[in-house]
């Protein structure tokens, strides 16, 4: 009898053991593992060099150039706030290397490719104006574009600061003749969907903030990286963890970040 009671009472820590053990797997961080970033990979899309360009659609010249509304629903537009900046920025290096002009139609955007040319539209006063991406950010979350001086004006943007818009990519187009038809298609353009992405979870002012940050994130198993940065004679540093090289991997790891406790994370390109 007793030896029965012994094997009973065995029987159960080792239920006790299996329920403890599921518990902690269930409750443990999936922040960045590998086994997640093999679940989350994406086929990459690419708009087919072939696509015509709808007559409805109004062309854009730029540079001697004819640019049109990327009409495939694998080309890019989104929505959201544009901010702008000028001074101090002004004179500095952007992230492509060129120098930044605030009297220029160029603008930063976190993840397209460098080069793109945009259509951008205030929501609220249905002005348009064509830029092109040479810079990244805003690096601020919910903000899709920040725009040089000179764009903000010509949008009526600069007494608020910001606007709703609508931002379009535009694709340059060339003329065909297949048989008595005659059309336009898209010559090939940079992957929208590709690059170096990375989630920013944090910018702090003193550095010591931000490597405590990153050990942390590192610890979870995470390649992250310091960008100093200085805005306002203010050096700052942003704390970012490498997301692959697909944007929806990306911006589903972004979703995993704000709910383990980080709602200002974005994604941005390098």
């Amino acid at each position: 009898m007793r030896s029965t009671h012994l094997v009973l009472l065995l029987k159960i820590l080792l239920l006790l053991s299996s329920i403890s053990i599921l518990y902690s797997c269930v409750s443990r961080p999936v922040i960045l593992t590998q086994s997640y970033k093999k679940r989350v990979q994406a086929p990459v899309k690419r708009v087919p060099s072939s696509a015509k360009v709808p007559g409805t659609q109004r062309p854009y010249k730029i540079k001697g150039k004819t640019y049109y509304p990327i009409p495939s629903s694998e080309g890019y537009r989104e929505a959201g706030i544009a901010s702008w900046y000028g001074h101090p920025f002004h004179g500095r290096k952007t992230s492509n290397g060129e120098t930044y002009n605030m009297h220029s139609m160029t603008a930063a955007h976190k993840t397209l490719p460098m080069n793109t040319h945009l259509l951008v539209k205030n929501v609220s006063n249905g002005k348009e104006i064509v830029v092109r991406i040479n810079d990244r950010g805003p690096f601020v979350k919910g903000r899709i574009i920040d725009l040089s001086q000179v764009g903000a004006k010509k949008l009526g943007i600069v007494k608020h600061g910001t606007a709703k818009v609508r931002i379009t990519a535009l694709g340059e187009a060339v003329s065909y003749q297949q048989g008595k038809e005659k059309g336009k298609r898209f010559l090939p353009h940079q992957d929208f969907n590709t690059g170096e992405f990375y989630i920013q979870i944090g910018s702090f002012s003193k550095a010591e903030n931000a490597e405590r940050l990153a050990r942390k994130v590192t610890g979870w198993g995470s390649k992250v990286v310091l960008q100093p940065f200085n805005r306002s004679g203010t050096k700052f540093f942003r704390v970012q963890v490498k997301a692959g090289n697909s944007l929806e991997q990306a911006k589903r790891e972004e979703r995993i970040f704000v709910e383990a406790g980080f709602p200002d994370a974005f994604v941005v390109a390098r």
